[in-house]
């Protein structure tokens, strides 16, 4: 076996010297029919599931590596799961520390070594670089052997039969230019190895070469399967790399939405607190005679409110992080918390606006995004497919020429009379007098590039969009963010005012209870924008190609 999943056997000649005596020529058609095939399964070399599989992991990661250019991101976690990890690729196995607290590189990591869609576009990346190591091969040297044995009883009549004509070793070869050559030996073994004294062990050996003159010939047409096929290949590593900036957008926006419903947990606890201390304080004054009880009520009904409020963000944020926990790939049962420090952190380094024009954005968005140089090279693709259609309306032209030589009367099957051989040279034509199939496949090439020119053109300006909606959403997130932090301020100092104003009755008790339903709003409305602009600012950076995945998961602006 050798390199790139070919094999590169020679052709094996065992002699056998057997001597003619009584004992050999009564040896039964039978066992000699057992021993040819034992012969066949001793010497013809196999190999295992194993090394099939191992030798197709090979060529195509061979094949994988050549063709990730610098400008795909980082050559990492590519490898499918039933393939032995790369130096720096990340380990399913993953383990909490005693705090069961997961930060956002660890979750992002999680998602990468184990999510199932991720695992999906491995293998589907796999199998489209597997596809082009079948095509690569059908212009590689294709060795084959041959033997065709039986054995027949009728009665006391038994007969070997074994054909020499089908018992063969050789090979054939598809060139590049379109031209097939091929070349067999043809071993007549089988009375030799009866031991029957009156026939000898001779050989043929057979050469043939056809090269098409017309139609069908030159490179860019032989090849055209085999280009596409490396092109799809590269096709699917952009995809592979443009799926994984869209994968590690979802798992981090995914994350801060669970702790954005952590955080709405924590300010419902706090404003059931407040609730029930403010009802608590107009308990004693109405039993001071200062307030009424229909007031008392309304706390109470306020209480109510608030701890069904708390329940209902408990049961979001619970049912949040379960269904992270899927996209993690963590059992539903884990104990796991993610730190809310991530959040903090977030919310201590306030919000900061990428240093890019929409213009500038639009411009980057065209020269760096995967899916749109796939776009543009599928024209390209289309353009190449007329050619070959145009091809197929010619007339065909073959050259063909073969040999047949046969070995000398002796048993001494090496010996070859060239002089004696037979030696063939020909031509066949195929006129352009019916091309009805070629001609509607040459005329739906040329729609099919028009459509697909239009579809560039219909993505790239769907890209302009995209980038436009981008940046519009970004500025909008951030001043969304200001307004709310304006808004929160405000809401705390109405709590504040209002319960003083309360004290000295310049105020309602409805007042005070509807100043602490606005802060809680205005709370959670601040985290929903912090929060929002983030997840705004990877999808700008995704959006026109900046963003590069590292090997850990994570993300970083690229240059």
């Amino acid at each position: 076996m050798g390199n790139g999943g070919r094999f590169l056997g020679r052709p094996i000649i065992v002699l056998f010297q057997m001597s003619r005596s009584k004992q050999m020529q009564k040896k039964r058609p039978l066992s000699v029919l057992v021993f040819c095939f034992l012969v066949v399964l001793v010497v013809i070399p196999g190999c295992s599931r194993e090394h099939y599989k191992a030798d197709a992991d090979d060529e195509v990661y061979t094949i994988m590596d050549a063709k990730w250019g610098d400008g795909l991101g980082s050559k990492v976690n590519y490898r499918i799961s039933d393939v032995s990890a790369g130096p720096n690729d990340l380990s399913p196995v993953y383990a909490l520390d005693d705090s069961g607290v997961l930060s956002l590189a660890d979750a992002v990591a999680v998602a990468t070594a184990n999510n199932r869609d991720y695992q999906s576009r491995k293998e589907q990346l796999y199998l489209r670089v597997l596809d082009l190591t079948l095509e690569r091969h059908s212009f590689a040297r294709q060795w084959f052997g041959t033997i065709d044995a039986g054995y027949t009883r009728d009665g006391d009549d038994e007969q070997l039969e074994i054909d020499g004509q089908d018992t063969k070793l050789g090979f054939s070869q598809l060139l590049a230019d379109g031209a097939s050559i091929g070349a067999s030996i043809a071993i007549d073994w089988a009375r030799f190895l009866t031991g029957d004294p009156r026939t000898s062990l001779g050989s043929v050996l057979s050469a043939s070469i056809t090269a098409p003159l017309l139609r069908g010939s030159g490179r860019r047409i032989a090849q055209e399967n085999l280009t596409q096929a490396e092109r799809d290949a590269l096709y699917e590593i952009r995809s592979f790399n443009r799926f994984r900036k869209t994968f590690v957008v979802s798992i981090v926006s995914d994350y801060y939405r669970v702790l954005q419903q952590r955080d709405t947990v924590t300010n419902a606890e706090n404003d059931y607190q407040r609730a029930i201390e403010s009802k608590e304080r107009l308990e004693m004054e109405a039993n001071a005679g200062r307030k009424k009880p229909f007031e008392v009520d309304q706390a109470q009904q306020r209480v109510l409110q608030a701890g069904d409020s708390l329940v209902r963000a408990q049961e979001r944020y619970e049912q949040s992080l379960d269904e992270f926990k899927l996209r993690l790939v963590l059992p539903a049962e884990a104990e796991i918390e993610l730190d809310q420090d991530e959040l903090k952190a977030l919310a201590d380094t306030g919000v900061t606006q990428p240093d890019y024009t929409l213009d500038d954005a639009v411009e980057t968005a065209l020269a760096r995004r995967l899916d749109l140089a796939t776009s543009r090279d599928n024209v390209d693709d289309a353009a190449r497919k007329v050619e070959v259609a145009a091809d197929g309306l010619g007339a065909e032209l073959n050259l063909s020429a073969g040999m047949g030589v046969g070995s000398t009367p002796q048993t001494d099957f090496t010996r070859l009379q060239f002089h004696n051989g037979t030696y063939t040279l020909g031509l066949s034509a195929d006129l352009p007098l019916d091309r009805k199939s070629e001609r509607n496949a040459y005329r739906r090439s040329l729609i099919t590039y028009e459509q697909q020119r239009r579809a560039y053109e219909n993505d790239e300006d769907n890209v302009k969009l995209g980038v436009r909606d981008a940046y519009r959403e970004l500025n909008k997130a951030a001043q969304t963010y200001q307004i709310q932090v304006n808004s929160l301020e405000l809401a705390q100092k109405r709590v504040e005012s209002s319960s003083l104003l309360l004290e000295a009755g310049r105020l309602t008790t409805r007042d005070l209870l509807d100043s602490q339903d606005d802060l809680l709003r205005a709370q959670n409305e601040l985290t929903a924008a912090l929060v929002g602009h983030i997840i705004a600012k990877l999808n700008f950076f995704r959006d026109i190609g900046v963003l590069q995945v590292r090997p850990d998961g994570m993300w970083e602006q690229g240059t």
